[in-house]
This record gives structure tokens, C-alpha cells and sequence, in this order.
């Protein structure tokens, strides 16, 4: 096995026995990169050299017992929209062109401290606005299963470079499903941590109540190691809540005999496809089977979920881009005889920003402005008040619940951007989790009828990742190996044919 091919931990482990180096990880990678990344992109940042400077200094580091991480001398990519000190953080839009960050994320410097190894910059849709990474600046990024569908978004590049083998573990970050939905559609596993379980500083804002920071890993042991990495307090965000020592253990192997999980029957409505329908039903007979109770049940208020985030997400994006107005970093308009301030402004934000966030910002404006904040914006958040009252009596019944990731797999290139709309209700599976703050994790479990992913998701109550990563490694024992898309005859990344 090429190491390019191993997951993050057991890639670690050999790290750590001094069987191979940083060095060879990172060569490894590189390589891998050399022969997909131009039909993939799901960077839109690299320096090898660089970056095998950093596993030089690393393999150094792990000789003199720095580390006591898993995940020392580990390739780790990182989302566009988290900022890295020295290297371009741009959230892949124009108006944040050439600007270099001057301090360091706090989920970046706990990779940092743990010895992995920062590899590259990760493709995303323009300030994680859209649900394909089709809306980047610089292109899209292509589904590794299959180049002419998309790998869904935002965090699309984090989970592409994953699916494609290009590195073993990636961070993304999640405000509506952005990191749950493309680690369905290519394959791969991501987790969305309960709100205030990662830092957020750093992270550049859409919608500060709903983001929130997670990892993407070939596997359930992967993303438990970096979280495990990332969940420390962090006094420069206001919103962290979590503080060592705290009661997670995201290694129980227990199984989930006697654990009780509902099935949200809203979840399964019209618009989901078969195939997502009956890896549900097959994950449900393969969880009884071990031991648990499961039923389907009526979660309620489906229907109001997409509005409500919409409107919310939409506010919060208006007010958190109004920083970006070409004056003290990014894209500025080229000047113009006569022009005022004003005129710059507009000029600057209406070059630097892309349709679909010029759309969102508008939606935000619009319902936070006069006359119309208690007809849409509050009677949202009273919506969020009610989603929350809802999953609350849900785990008075349950330990966990069961639902798909996305009701569709992944979609054509450049089909959704036709259809907004058709693209926003794709997220009814996951904004919800987001309005409540519960920790989700989406693994992938069968393919359809074109071979394409299909991902369950796992939604647990507030702080009990442990219970949610508990049933994931039971669900991967119960599905069997991964067949990855590398290993998929015809696939992008089986050798280099397209």
C-alpha cells in the first residue's frame, strides 16, 4: 500500500514508529497531487517546497519526542476561509485577492502543536455560499468518483483532496452542511461538532451563530483524532465551550446494544432519492441487528427549516461582509476621474463579489432593514427557538438519530447554479443541526445506480460526540470496507485516466 493510500492514523502510527518519515508522508502526498490534481482542483494552494521544509523540522521535532499526538507528522489540508498565518487565506472570492493573514487560526495552531503538517489550501465555494464549489473564484472543483459531477460545498476541496487520495485528512468548516454534504457526495467521512466545541477564531465569517469549524477523514478513527486534537477552550472566542479535562471518548468501541435512535420521517420526504432512502433503511436493520432500538418518528417542522436558516444565515452574512469594502485589504476597483469614497465602495464590491453572495447579501440586507426585521428575520429566529424545542423532545426519546446527509447524491457540473432555489432546498437534510448547534456526522455507506456515494448522517445531543463516533464505528463495522474511489475501476483516481 502507497502511503498516499493510508488513513490519517494508521499513516501516524507508522510516523511514530520511525517506520517511515514526515518527509516520505509528505512526498507521498505530493506525488499523489502530481498525478489527479490538475483533473481534480481541489487546491488553490501549494508550496511543496515549503511544505517539505515544515516535515524536515517535524521529523527533527518527533526524533527529540516533542510530540505526543497521533497525528504528528500527518498532511493536513485546510479550508480557504481559515486563516493561515503567511499563506493566502482568500475564502476564494476576488475581494479578498492577495490577502496574506498576519496571525494564525486556533484550529491551525493546535494542528501546528500536535505536528501535522500544513500541505495546502483547499478549494471552497466563494465565502462557503453555495452547496457545490462551483461559486469560487477560481473554478470549480471536480467529485473524485466522477469529473463530470460536483463534490457538493462548501468544503468541497477539503473533501475532494480526501476522496482523491491527495492527503489524508482535511479540515473544513460547516454552517449548513458544508462540511456533512460533500463528504457524502465524494465519500469520505466529515463531522460537524457541536457549536463551541472548535474555535472559531480565525475562521472568517459567514453566519456567526450557525459556523462552525470540523474534520474530514477517510474514516470515523480519522476525524475522532483531530477532533480530539481541536475541542480545547479557547478564551479569544467568546463562543468556545469547551474546557479540559472534558468527558468525550472518541475511541469507545462499545457498540450500541441498547441504544435507542429515531429516524426523522420528514428526513425521508419526496425529494429523496431511492438509493438514500435504502441505505437508510439498510443502515437502520444493520444497527438492530447489533443491538439497537430503531423506529421512525415524526421530528416536525421540516418544511420551516430552509426559510428560517436562509433568512438567518442571510443576515449574519451581510452584516459579517460589510468589512470587506477594498479599503484596508483584498481586491480594490481601479480608481476613476472624479470618484468619491462611496463610489469605491460600490465599485469594489460589486467587482470582488460573485453572484451568489451578492444574492445573500441582499436577502440580509433586505430582511434585516426597516419594516420588514420582525416580518422575516424575527419570526426566523423564533423558527430556530422552535427547531431547538423540537430536537430537545426528540432525545428525551432517543440517544441519537439517523437521517440522510443529502436527499440526492451528487449532482451535474454546473446544473444548480441554473436553479438557486432547487440548490438551497438541497440543504434540508442538514441546516437544521446548524439552527440547533448539535454535533452531526456524515460516513458514507453504498453507491447508486451511477456509482456515485450515498452518506447517512449521525445527529447526536449537545456534546455527545462520544455517543455519535460510538455508533459510527459500530455503522463502518456493520457496512464493511470502503470501496474508494481510487479503487473504483473508470474513476478519476484509478491511475491517471479520466
Amino acid at each position: 500500500m502507497e502511503l498516499w493510500e493510508m488513513t490519517a492514523v494508521a499513516l501516524g502510527e507508522r510516523i511514530r514508529k520511525r517506520e517511515v518519515s514526515c518527509r516520505e508522508a509528505v512526498e507521498s502526498c505530493l506525488d499523489r497531487m502530481g498525478t489527479v490534481e490538475d483533473d481534480i482542483h481541489a487546491f488553490v494552494w501549494r508550496d511543496g517546497e515549503e511544505t517539505l521544509r515544515q516535515a524536515d523540522r517535524i521529523d527533527r521535532e518527533i526524533r527529540e519526542g516533542r510530540y505526543d499526538s497521533v497525528l504528528a507528522g500527518v498532511p493536513v489540508a485546510i479550508k480557504d476561509n481559515i486563516c493561515t498565518y503567511g499563506i493566502p487565506t482568500t475564502c476564494c472570492s476576488r475581494i479578498l485577492e492577495g490577502f496574506v493573514p498576519p496571525y494564525q487560526a486556533e484550529a491551525v495552531k493546535l494542528l501546528e502543536k500536535g505536528g501535522s503538517v500544513i500541505i495546502g489550501k483547499t478549494n471552497m465555494d466563494e465565502f462557503a455560499m453555495g452547496s457545490t464549489t462551483e461559486t469560487s473564484c477560481f473554478g470549480p472543483t471536480k467529485n473524485p468518483w466522477n469529473t463530470e459531477r460536483v463534490p457538493g460545498g462548501s468544503s468541497g476541496g477539503s473533501c475532494a483532496a480526501v476522496a482523491s487520495g491527495e492527503v489524508p485528512l482535511a479540515l473544513g468548516s460547516d454552517t449548513g452542511g458544508s462540511i456533512r454534504q460533500p463528504a457524502a457526495w465524494c465519500g469520505v467521512t466529515g463531522i460537524k461538532p457541536t457549536y463551541g466545541a472548535v474555535s472559531r477564531y480565525g475562521l472568517i465569517a459567514y453566519g456567526s451563530s450557525l459556523d462552525q469549524i470540523g474534520p474530514i477523514g477517510r474514516d470515523v478513527a480519522d476525524c475522532a483524532a483531530l477532533l480530539d486534537l481541536l475541542a480545547v477552550h479557547d478564551p479569544k472566542d467568546s463562543t468556545s465551550a469547551v474546557s479540559r479535562p472534558f468527558a468525550w471518548n472518541l475511541k469507545d468501541r462499545r457498540g450500541v446494544k441498547g441504544i435507542k435512535i429515531g429516524i426523522p420521517e420528514g428526513y425521508m420526504g419526496t425529494g429523496t432519492e431511492p438509493a438514500v432512502r435504502a441505505a437508510i433503511m439498510d443502515t437502520a436493520e444493520k444497527l438492530k441487528g447489533l443491538g439497537a432500538e430503531v423506529e421512525v418518528f415524526s421530528l416536525g417542522l421540516e418544511e420551516y427549516v430552509i426559510p428560517a436558516y436562509y433568512v438567518i444565515a442571510s443576515a449574519e452574512a451581510s452584516s459579517n461582509l460589510e468589512r470587506f469594502d477594498g479599503v484596508k485589504y483584498g481586491f480594490r476597483a481601479e480608481k476613476e476621474e472624479g470618484q468619491d469614497l462611496h463610489e469605491m465602495y460600490k465599485k469594489s464590491r460589486s467587482q470582488g463579489f460573485g453572484k451568489e453572495v451578492k444574492r445573500r447579501i441582499l436577502l440580509g440586507t433586505f430582511v434585516l432593514s426597516s419594516g420588514y426585521y420582525d416580518a422575516y428575520y424575527l419570526k426566523a429566529l423564533k423558527v430556530r427557538a422552535l427547531v431547538k424545542q423540537a430536537f430537545d423532545r426528540a432525545f428525551g426519546r432517543y440517544d441519537l438519530l439517523l437521517a440522510p446527509a443529502a436527499p440526492t447524491t451528487a449532482g451535474i457540473l454546473g446544473e444548480s447554479l441554473k436553479d438557486p432555489m432547487k440548490m438551497y432546498l438541497g440543504d434540508v437534510d442538514t441546516v437544521a443541526v446548524n439552527l440547533a448547534g448539535l454535533p452531526a456526522l456524515s460516513m458514507p455507506w453504498s453507491t447508486d445506480e451511477n456509482g456515485l456515494p450515498v452518506g447517512i448522517q449521525l445527529i447526536g445531543n449537545l456534546f455527545r460526540e462520544d455517543l455519535v463516533f460510538r455508533t459510527a464505528f459500530a455503522c463502518e463495522e456493520a457496512r464493511g470496507e470502503w470501496k474508494e474511489s481510487w479503487r473504483k475501476e473508470g474513476g478519476i483516481c484509478h491511475g491517471k485516466t479520466v
